[in-house]
C-alpha cells in the first residue's frame, strides 16, 4: 500500500511538472498582442526596442550565437536590413519577409526582398500592420534558401537598421538553426544614432524620424520600404554630426 502511494503521487508530480513546462512554454511562444494593435500609435522601431529587453534572458538560455560589433558611426559601404515578423520572438516566432539594400560609396547599387513561407496561419494583427497575407507567403520560398541568399547578398559588409538588434536577434537565430552558420557581421543602429544626434526629438521612432527630415513614410512596415526610408535618415544624420 505504501509503494502505491508512492507511485500515485512521483506520476503526479511527473505529470504536474509536463503542464508547467508545457505552460512556460506556451507563455514563452505566446505573440504580445495588446502591443501590436497598438503599432498603429507604436512605430514598429519602438515596439522592437521594447521587446529586445524582454527577449534577452531567453536568447542567453538558448545560446543563440553572438552578433558583431556595434560600430555606430558613419560609413560608406554597407547593407540596410528590415525584417517583418509574426510575433516579437526571435526563439518561437517566424520571420516572414526580409529586406535589404546594398550601399557602395553610399549609393545604393542592389537590393533584396524576398517573402518566406511559413507552417503556420499568420495572427490578423500581423497582416493589419505589414499587409502581408497567407496567400502572399505561400508564393514565398523556404527560410533556408532565403537565408542563404540572404546572407550572400551581405557578404561581410556592415548592417545598418533601425534598432538593428530586434532584426539581427532574428537573423542570428534562424541562421544558426537552419544553416548551422553564425551571422556575425558588424553593425550600426540608425535609432542609436538618432538619439545621440537628435536629442531633443520626442521620440526616435523611425515614423517620427523620418517626418522631421521631410521623408515619404508611405508604405512602411515592409522589409524593403523600412530600408528605403533607414537608408534616407541614416544619410540625413550623416548631414547633422
Amino acid at each position: 500500500m505504501y509503494n502505491k502511494y508512492i507511485f500515485i503521487n512521483n506520476n503526479r508530480r511527473k505529470k504536474q511538472k509536463e503542464l508547467e513546462e508545457q505552460k512556460k512554454q506556451e507563455e514563452n511562444s505566446q505573440i504580445s498582442f495588446d502591443m501590436i494593435a497598438n503599432a498603429q500609435n507604436i512605430d514598429t522601431a519602438e515596439k522592437k526596442e521594447n521587446i529586445i529587453l524582454q527577449t534577452e534572458e531567453i536568447k542567453k538560455k538558448q545560446n543563440i550565437n553572438k552578433k558583431g560589433k556595434s560600430l555606430n558611426k558613419f560609413i560608406d559601404d554597407y547593407v540596410l536590413v528590415d525584417i517583418e515578423t509574426t510575433g516579437l520572438s526571435p526563439i518561437y516566432d517566424d520571420i516572414i519577409e526580409i529586406g535589404a539594400i546594398k550601399v557602395e560609396k553610399n549609393k545604393i547599387v542592389d537590393e533584396y526582398n524576398q517573402l518566406i513561407k511559413i507552417d503556420r496561419i499568420l495572427p490578423s494583427k500581423i497582416i493589419e500592420l505589414t499587409g502581408i497575407t497567407d496567400e502572399m507567403l505561400a508564393t514565398g520560398k523556404m527560410p533556408k534558401t532565403v537565408l542563404e541568399e540572404f546572407i550572400g547578398f551581405v557578404g561581410d559588409n556592415v548592417i545598418i537598421g533601425h534598432n538593428v538588434n530586434f532584426d539581427l536577434g532574428f537573423l542570428c537565430n534562424k541562421c544558426k538553426k537552419y544553416l548551422n552558420y553564425n551571422l556575425n557581421n558588424d553593425y550600426i543602429d540608425t535609432l542609436y544614432l538618432a538619439r545621440k544626434l537628435v536629442p531633443n526629438s520626442y521620440n526616435h521612432k523611425l515614423g517620427t524620424l523620418a517626418k522631421l527630415f521631410n521623408i515619404s513614410y508611405k508604405g512602411a512596415h515592409r522589409g524593403l520600404k523600412d530600408v528605403e526610408i533607414t537608408y534616407e535618415v541614416y544619410n540625413k544624420l550623416r548631414e547633422i554630426s
